[in-house]
């Protein structure tokens, strides 16, 4: 059976206070705001909500307080890569016991692996879970591509690996992996303007940044593709398509979160040494926000 955490999931923001603390009165105000505008699961604790500056004990106390607020309303998914194996296997475990419905695991960053040492480290988490593991591959930030072989042959060999976060423009990989993996293997888009052509390829969602600002439209175009309203999808990519490409203006999460900042949900602050975005940059990207709703 095909895994489903919905196709929407939201690569959550982490928002801190000027004193750069975890501001947890605007987490939950967040939390809200994403539920009612069409996230169907959370992601804690990925590279959007700064995990290279998190130390482990806050991440274990943002997914707790994360879980208190959703109540049950929508799965969530903790983040628990790292270029040390044991060090995921252990974050595998933790979220396993804190009641994560799965768990998002990247490509190890930095000491960039053989296609052989991907295998060994994913084998080694999937045998120490009994949770579904979405792998993560984003080879702009780990230096090192996983090839569609290896990532089939981890999804036939363990039932837990069921599903892919590709963060890669080449397009031809989704065809790779689709001929390669088992039918029932998912893909989800790691980037937004990527969602509606992967789709076409077969991939079931989005692991997005634009849904904390355009949720509803992010749903609408992946559903109205899904139904076959291939016109409307075109015209929803369209519409969304200049916040797409302007969320990425600097380093992400910075200008979600000023966008998140200019609709009053959350604060601005990120931790060194991603900073903020000067006035220029933020009339930019304001220059594009208020076109939406």
């Amino acid at each position: 059976m095909r895994y489903d955490a919905g196709e929407v999931i939201t690569a959550m923001i982490t928002p801190f206070k000027e004193d750069l603390s975890i501001d947890y009165q605007g987490l939950e105000k967040l939390v809200n705001h994403l539920i009612n505008t069409g996230t169907d699961a959370i992601l804690v604790a990925g590279t959007t909500g700064e995990t290279p500056t998190l130390t482990h004990e806050e991440e274990d106390k943002l997914f707790d307080f994360v879980k208190q607020t959703v109540a049950g309303r929508v799965k969530i998914i903790m983040g628990a890569g790292s270029n040390c194996t044991e060090t995921a296997v252990e974050s595998s475990k933790k979220a396993r016991k804190a009641g994560a419905d799965a768990i998002l695991t990247v490509v190890p960053y930095y000491n960039k692996p053989s296609q052989k040492g991907m295998y060994e480290h994913f084998s080694s988490i999937a045998k120490a879970v009994d949770l579904p593991i979405i792998l993560y591959n984003i080879p702009g930030r780990t230096g090192v591509n996983m090839q569609p072989a290896t990532i089939a042959k981890l999804a036939k060999e363990y039932k837990n690996i069921v599903a892919v976060k590709q963060s890669n423009g080449d397009l031809d990989l989704i065809s790779d992996i689709k001929s390669l993996c088992p039918e029932d293997f998912t893909i989800y888009s790691g980037d937004d303007s990527l969602t509606l052509p992967m789709l076409s390829l077969g991939a079931h969602g989005v692991i997005s940044v634009a849904s904390h600002i355009q949720g509803k439209k992010v749903k609408q175009m992946v559903q109205a593709y899904k139904k076959g309203n291939i016109e409307e999808a075109l015209k929803l990519h369209l519409h969304l398509y200049p916040l797409f490409r302007k969320l990425f203006m600097a380093p992400n999460p910075v200008p979600v979160k000023a966008a998140l900042a200019h609709a009053g949900i959350i604060n601005e602050y990120v931790r060194k040494p991603l900073v903020v975005l000067d006035e220029e940059e933020k009339k930019e990207l304001y220059s594009v926000l208020n076109k939406y709703e």
